[in-house]
């Protein structure tokens, strides 16, 4: 089954995965590094250039300098699974995102997915590791 485990904690999950698409939406990177376990980690194997970065405060940093390239960016996350066993979880959801390509000029939407672990920290959910895999790009 696809969403399986106590209720309270799926709402709490997709409630990250909120705050996250949020904070991107608004370029808040404060908001973004706080749904960041202190030792997560972030793959993107089809960016080669960035690859896989480790620990929130490099997560974060890599962000911040990848969204200067995507002002008015609008980023949504759909769950597609989230399995909740104790204090981690599997999730799985699909991104779409807008925004004007500042090398190309064009108007860009992509299509992804996330494949994470999230763990419960001192009572909050928060990406463990998240691997990105681009799925669709329409120009």
């Amino acid at each position: 089954m696809a969403f399986t485990g106590p209720l309270e904690d799926r709402v709490a999950i997709r409630e990250l995965l909120d705050a996250n698409a949020d904070a991107v939406c608004v370029v808040d990177a404060v908001a973004w590094g706080a749904t960041w376990a202190a030792d997560g980690v972030w793959e993107l194997p089809d960016y080669p250039q960035i690859g896989k970065i480790t620990g929130r405060a490099n997560i974060v940093a890599a962000w911040t300098a990848a969204m200067a390239q995507y002002p008015g960016i609008i980023f949504v996350s759909t769950p597609g699974s989230i399995v909740v066993d104790g204090e981690q979880a599997v999730v799985r959801s699909y991104t779409s995102e807008v925004f004007d390509d500042q090398a190309s000029g064009k108007t860009t939407r992509d299509r992804g997915r996330y494949d994470d672990l999230v763990v419960r920290h001192n009572g909050q959910w928060l990406f463990k590791t998240r691997r990105f895999k681009k799925l669709h790009r329409e120009q």
